[in-house]
């Protein structure tokens, strides 16, 4: 009775214990909306450190046991912020959620099977013939390998004969991918279309700008890329990707969450196989070894992938169609759409038109920032394009914070005139572009005079163009002054803007007094 009894209790608790491993390789589809790094302000993005982040949403199959098991879900984002991941359609639902943060290397491969049976295989130089014997780890992957073999105790490659291990199996806990696991309880046998949806860290998106200006001076054609990069090892064929402008509120550090899956190292060290002839001056470093062919930088470009969305028409004969980013409204923020499916490839960039404008009128101006405080100065004035962004002016939408690379015509070639950045713009602002300085639009300055209250500053100007320029000279503005000149200065924002308009081949004197209040 008693063995009776004991084999029923053995055959009932036997499905409780067992518990399955579901594993899904990959999404069947996905978006991923990309947030940029607030920190970067209007510079650009610095490829090899991305601040910025993702919210990614995956859409997964998988086929499930009745009862209990542990989905696995494969190839997520290396920065995946485990704290923030959302699983949905689960017919169970979620009871515990694991971030498998050791991957697949040969370090942990090592390290894994420490005080373990491995093989160890030789191959003599002299012959080519290959061997094959036991071994058992004794030691991990820092430094040296020792193995325990038949004939004793050595140091892996050590021999000075080529060898390496061969393992029967991956310890449990190794992840060839980035893995996030679940645990559940499903009331029957299913396949069921789970919903994957975290922040990810290691991306970023940037506007890249080129302004056309146009032979006659007065136009120029506006048109943006949006470019977004992915410093993660996770690859999103076929994706819905859309980037957000603005600030967003974040107060968690995302890049501490989000650290990287562990993958060591693994660095063998010997003693060199020489005799004492080969280095004869005791002390006497050796020669560095040549260096290795260099690797591909991540975002070189062999290396990095940038490809335009294309949309071809059915005639193969038609010319394809430049795919351009849809803007939305994201509450306070805006939201850019790429309208087609599109890869987002692992350490790699994408490109999508963002934007063309055709014949924006703009203002040609000659700047200057006045130092009063210098009692000599001179030099070319600055070069700005000034536009308005209304549509009336020839814009009129929101302009997201990125580089601008400023080119002029010129017997139907374009030439670099000017690189400058433009932080973000809503609609009805001022946009202005740093165009560079010139050397035919000038400006001295001299200080007059100086008393306990007054302080008397000359501002001569000079044209060598063969036409009118527009000057404005911006003065800080002082609680303790008063600043007066003719043309009378005009408040704009913390400075004073003095305009002038200089005639070809003039000269104006500004005489600027401090009266202290």
């Amino acid at each position: 009775m008693r063995a009776a009894l004991a084999s029923l209790l053995a055959l009932t608790s036997a499905p409780a214990l067992a518990q399955s491993v579901v594993v899904s390789s990959a999404p069947v589809s996905s978006s991923v909306t990309v947030y940029r790094d607030m920190g970067r302000g209007d510079g650009a993005m610095n490829l090899g450190w991305l601040n910025g982040y993702a919210l990614i949403s995956e859409k997964r199959r998988v086929s499930l046991p009745a009862g209990e098991s542990v989905v696995r879900f494969e190839g997520v984002a290396d920065g995946m912020i485990a704290v923030s991941a959302v699983v949905s359609g689960l017919p169970g639902g979620v009871e515990e959620k694991n971030r498998d943060a050791r991957l697949l290397s040969p370090a942990s491969l090592l390290d894994g099977t420490l005080g373990n049976r491995v093989h160890i295989r030789r191959t003599n130089p002299a012959t080519g013939k290959v061997s094959e014997s036991d071994a058992i780890i004794r030691s991990g992957s820092g430094g040296a390998v020792v193995l325990q073999t038949a004939e004793g105790v050595e140091a892996l490659r050590c021999s000075g004969i080529p060898e390496s291990l061969v393992y029967d199996s991956v310890p449990e806990g190794l992840s060839a991918k980035p893995t996030f696991s679940v645990h559940t309880n499903s009331p029957s046998v299913t396949t069921a279309d789970v919903t994957l949806t975290y922040l990810a860290t290691g991306f970023d998106w940037n506007a890249s700008y080129v302004a056309k200006v146009a032979e006659n001076g007065k136009t120029l054609d506006l048109s943006a890329w949006l470019t977004v990069a992915n410093g993660n090892g996770a690859d999103y064929q076929g994706t819905q990707l859309l980037a957000v402008a603005g600030k967003p509120n974040q107060t968690s550090d995302f890049r501490a969450l989000g650290a990287k899956p562990e993958a060591p190292s693994l660095a063998l060290k010997c003693w060199p196989m020489d005799g004492t002839s080969t280095y004869p001056a005791w002390g006497v470093q050796p020669p560095p070894p040549p260096a290795p062919p260099m690797a591909p930088a991540m975002y070189e470009d062999g290396a990095d992938l940038i490809v335009t969305a294309m949309k071809r028409s059915e005639s193969l004969q038609a010319a394809p169609v430049a795919v351009t980013a849809q803007q939305e409204d994201l509450g306070d923020l805006k939201l850019y759409r790429v309208p087609v499916p599109v890869d987002v490839v692992p350490n790699g960039q994408k490109q999508v038109a963002l934007l063309s404008k055709a014949k924006v009128p703009f203002q040609r101006l000659y700047t200057r920032t006045i130092e009063p405080w210098n009692a000599q100065d001179e030099g070319g004035l600055a070069v700005t394009l000034r536009m308005q962004n209304k549509a009336k002016e020839g814009l009129g939408l929101p302009l997201p914070s990125g580089g601008i690379v400023i080119m002029q015509s010129q017997d139907d070639a374009d030439m670099l005139i000017g690189e400058s950045s433009l932080d973000d713009k809503a609609v009805g602002e001022r946009v202005e572009l740093d165009a560079g300085g010139s050397d035919q639009v000038r400006f001295e300055q001299k200080t007059l005079s100086v008393d306990e209250d007054v302080r008397r500053i000359r501002i001569t100007l000079t044209n060598a163009l063969p036409a009118s320029a527009s000057v404005e000279l911006r003065v800080p503005r002082f609680s303790n002054y008063r600043l007066s000149a003719n043309p009378k200065p005009v408040p704009d924002g913390t400075d004073s803007l003095i305009s002038v308009n200089l005639p070809a081949h003039g000269s104006k004197r500004i005489d600027l007094t401090f009266s202290a209040r």
